[in-house]
């Protein structure tokens, strides 16, 4: 197993460079450059040159690649243009806000999809099962941004339960503990619930399926009739066994829920890497952009390979990398 991940963490550097190197090229092809919105027409020409020299604009663009990439590999993603401060540090200042907004997320859409996967498949043709089938369809089907607005439609603007985005409330620090608590909890439940419940209803699906195959297995009719329990049955035997296809789709959802945040945190003004994304590729920061989009490909590198790992952990049989005798 230890063999394997080394394998393919060593198979996943080149798509990582191809990845990030794409983008490099990619923002630079964009019409424009990067002193556009900074410099207006009427600054005479050294003013905007003094600019294109600062960031390093006046350079050919293999040699700005090779400055670019030599410095990538040492861990130095540059100084952001419009911050004006290190792009590690503008990443970590947002990296924890949206680790807690997609494992929320994450979290909500495991528990709830697995769990009412799970129901359906047992009640399987029957009412509660249709009525869940339907609902997962339902929130499959529904955007997500649109889902955000609406909600905070009802619930921030109409009824004022919920405030509609931001961290915390402007009257933070004024608040008992307790309180700045549920300030913080406040602000998170609105979008948790748009990410979790739209990744829930393809957990259902997926669970539900799996699900009904298992109970039509033979050592499912066997366990029963030995006389074990249908809660035992249903958790221990079926369950688990039934998991295979939810374990792989736990890994592809990180970043999954990663571009689904991008979105999510636009309309709930949260201050997080998706918000960040954007608003970098929309100044032509080409900094943030690019160390952003290398996170974003290595989430994917890092899904695929967290899902086949715990495949092997859930399902004995599957042994990667190892021989077979």
């Amino acid at each position: 197993m230890i063999q394997y991940i080394l394998r393919r963490i060593l198979a996943a550097i080149p798509m990582l460079w191809l990845g990030v190197t794409l983008t490099f090229f990619i923002m630079r092809l964009a019409p424009g450059d990067a002193t556009t919105r900074y410099v207006n027409p009427r600054f005479p020409p050294e003013v905007k040159q003094a600019m294109v020299e600062r960031f390093g604009l006046d350079e050919p663009i293999h040699v700005q690649y090779w400055d670019w990439l030599t410095a990538f590999v040492q861990g130095d993603f540059g100084i952001s243009f419009t911050r004006s401060q290190p792009v590690s540090e503008v990443i970590l200042n947002a990296m924890g806000n949206t680790l807690v907004l997609t494992g929320l997320s994450l979290m909500v859409a495991m528990i709830v999809g697995v769990s009412l996967g799970i129901v359906s498949a047992v009640r399987r043709h029957t009412f509660l099962d249709r009525s869940l089938s339907g609902l997962a369809l339902f929130f499959y089907s529904m955007p997500g941004f649109w889902l955000a607005l609406m909600l905070i439609l009802l619930f921030a603007l109409n009824l004022g339960w919920l405030p509609s985005g931001g961290v915390v409330s402007v009257n933070h620090e004024l608040l008992t503990p307790p309180g700045r608590v549920w300030d913080r909890v406040a602000h998170l439940i609105l979008p948790v619930f748009v990410l979790g419940v739209t990744s829930a209803a393809t957990v259902m699906r997926y669970m539900r399926g799996s699900m009904t195959d298992i109970l039509q297995q033979d050592f499912v009719r066997t366990a029963r009739a030995k006389g074990l329990p249908e809660r035992v049955v249903i958790l221990k035997h079926a369950a688990r066994n039934a998991l295979g296809p939810v374990i792989t789709l736990f890994g592809l959802s990180i970043p999954f829920l990663f571009s689904g945040a991008v979105i999510i945190e636009i309309v709930f003004s949260w201050p997080g890497m998706g918000r960040i994304m954007v608003e970098s590729v929309l100044q032509r920061d080409y900094p943030v952009a690019i160390a952003t989009a290398a996170i974003a490909f290595a989430l994917v590198i890092l899904g695929n390979l967290l899902s086949d790992v715990l495949y092997a952990v859930a399902d004995p049989r599957v042994r990667y990398g190892e021989e077979e005798p």
